[in-house]
């Protein structure tokens, strides 16, 4: 039989669950700019309020409760706090410099919170993010000029590469490229931690979520679902999966699409419903795990979280919902491995 990392056990046995929103706790606290700047940064030079990656620096423990309290929900798998800590994106704020460092002290925290949790029962695991950025590649952000582009492939290769090294360096168990609204910005994502595994002789499970942008059901730079699977397959990630701009109630067919044509996991973390009038969540964690848990029974899940609006009281919810639900076998497998007279495993 295939010898199976952690990981692919843990996959094999259950529905893992992924953490909720980073952004979402963090606005709880209710920062200034004070905040952000901490002592270390208290003379920088331009404004730093919403830069979340930041806090990993200068609000570090901040960080670490609110990883302690997915965990303690029920989160298998915690993603760094690293959605923007690119070069890239760390411009807007004149920080660039730091982008390595915030990735590498993202994951020693997530690590740190992962390692306090872990039993030999339930093995928890650092999902190291790489964000879309602020920019895009595809798109010109000028209406007058469509063949203008703010950012190149190259820019974002090298960005991308700078964040894998430091989210490996912190010590994440997994690299998860997500919130892909843009396709050609994902390959470069991708074709960036292919690089660093090489260089590094070293390889980590790669997790790939992209994002439908609203009921066209198509991502930003045109894909569908499906069409998005097929152009980042090659890349063999341990699980394929949507997330964020949608909550589970719209987001269910999209992830039917990808469940139907996926060869390894699927993943999901919606938002909690679509935003109000003033740009909050107001689905509640009882009325997100109804949703998820008839997901689960459908066969449609292998790991299933919360994106923009959700709390630990969401990831309760929903971890209890799905928890005596057997986790999805894709449909191509499940055919070859019952042919073959074996019992099916993911990935």
């Amino acid at each position: 039989m295939q010898h199976l990392t952690t990981l692919e056990q843990a996959l094999r046995d259950r529905i893992l669950i992924l953490d909720g929103a980073m952004g979402t706790m963090i606005q709880r606290h209710k920062f200034e700019e004070q905040d952000y700047r901490g002592e270390r940064f208290a003379d920088w030079h331009t404004d730093i309020k919403g830069n979340n990656d930041l806090l990993v620096l200068s609000q570090p423990d901040v960080i670490f409760d609110i990883h302690s309290q997915y965990l303690e929900a029920g989160a298998d798998i915690i993603e760094t706090n690293t959605f923007n800590a690119t070069t890239i994106s760390m411009a807007d704020y004149e920080m660039q410099s730091l982008a390595k460092e915030i990735n590498i002290e993202a994951a020693k925290l997530a690590k740190k919170a992962c390692e306090k949790y872990s039993t030999p029962d339930k093995p928890r695991f650092v999902a190291g993010v790489l964000g879309p950025t602020s920019r895009t590649a595809s798109i010109s952000p000028d209406v007058n000029d469509p063949g203008y582009r703010n950012v190149h492939f190259d820019e974002l290769v090298e960005a991308y590469v700078e964040a894998t090294h430091g989210l490996m360096d912190g010590g994440a168990d997994i690299i998860l490229i997500e919130t892909i609204f843009d396709t050609l910005n994902a390959k470069a994502a991708a074709f960036a931690v292919e690089q660093v595994f090489d260089e590094r002789q070293q390889r980590l499970p790669v997790m790939i979520s992209g994002t439908i942008t609203d009921a066209s059901g198509r991502t930003l730079s045109g894909q569908t679902t499906e069409a998005f699977y097929y152009s980042m397959r090659h890349i063999q990630p341990i699980s394929f999966g949507l997330n964020c701009a949608l909550g589970p109630d719209l987001l269910r067919q999209y992830v039917k699409e990808l469940s139907d044509a996926a060869e390894c996991a699927v993943s999901a973390h919606p938002n909690a419903g679509l935003p109000n009038e003033f740009g909050e969540y107001d689905m509640e964690g009882e009325e997100m795990a109804e949703h998820i848990q008839e997901w689960a029974k459908s066969g449609l899940l292998n790991i299933v979280g919360g994106c923009c609006g959700t709390t630990p009281e969401h990831i309760k919810a929903i971890a209890d919902a799905v928890a005596n639900v057997a986790p999805r076998v894709p449909a191509k497998q499940d055919v070859k491995m019952r042919l073959s007279g074996l019992e099916p495993f993911v990935h």
